[in-house]
């Protein structure tokens, strides 16, 4: 009992504090000079380490949550027998959607001489969104499917360095207002995941559901702001984050 204790304290505490230095990640990221240099060799390396853990960690674990979705025998989880890759294709479409409406509402108010920036509703929608994409990132720090001390810091690892490259993109279409408000929104999303996730306890084929979706919009976050543009790449920080980051992975 008392070991059993231990273990469940040990967990609280860790997630806990990997909850709040997530957070952190978001209100302080935007103050690494060294970062804001478009696509300088730490954005490459980060967005490496992303790529890493989508095709290492992620791809492999949809096939597992695959079985756990087949075994569902009642209601609409039943339905999606058979399509967890639907789920995070959902997924993939609905973050695609909302960069799309951004980069297009950018276009819209430069045009239209306002700035290069997103209308005030477009903000709102983009920042809404990534709330619960934060929320369901703490969530999942409570109920991974390995929740051994070194998956949780190799999952914190890569969340961390995937929050810095997604603020660079928040940051480069909402401007001003992202560090004002949309920072902030979303630091307390990671936290309030992890809150709920603390305090329910729910089964393995909602995990699933959960788990599915936000691989669908980790991959596109991943295409759409990780992968460097040609003329930008660094192709080495790259090509070496994704490979240490594999070789962690693998060894674990």
């Amino acid at each position: 009992m008392f070991a059993s204790f231990s273990s469940t304290s040990f967990n609280f505490i860790s997630t806990a504090a990997i909850a709040v230095a997530l957070a952190l990640t978001h209100l302080f990221s935007g103050k690494l000079r060294f970062i804001n240099v478009p696509r300088s060799r730490w954005l490459s390396g980060a967005g490496g380490v992303s790529v890493a853990y989508v095709f290492v960690h992620i791809l492999p674990e949809l096939s597992e949550h695959q079985a756990v979705l087949e075994e569902a025998q009642e209601g609409l989880i039943s339905y999606l027998e058979h399509h967890v890759y639907l789920l995070a294709l959902l997924g993939l479409t609905i973050f695609y959607g909302l960069e799309k409406m951004a980069s297009e509402s950018r276009e819209s108010q430069e045009k239209a001489g306002k700035g290069d920036i997103t209308a005030q509703g477009v903000f709102w929608v983009h920042i809404a969104s990534f709330a619960v994409y934060n929320a369901l990132i703490g969530y999942l720090l409570m109920h991974r499917e390995e929740p051994d001390v070194e998956n949780l810091l190799l999952y914190s690892l890569a969340m961390a360095l995937h929050f810095i490259v997604n603020d660079f993109g928040l940051r480069e279409n909402h401007k001003h207002i992202y560090d004002y408000i949309g920072r902030w929104i979303l630091a307390a999303a990671v936290i309030v995941g992890w809150v709920i996730g603390s305090g329910t306890q729910v089964g393995e084929t909602a995990i699933a559901v959960i788990f599915a979706f936000l691989a669908g919009g980790i991959v596109l976050n991943v295409l759409k702001e990780e992968l460097p543009e040609k003329r930008e790449s660094r192709f080495w920080a790259f090509g070496l984050g994704a490979m240490i980051y594999s070789a962690l992975l693998l060894a674990f």
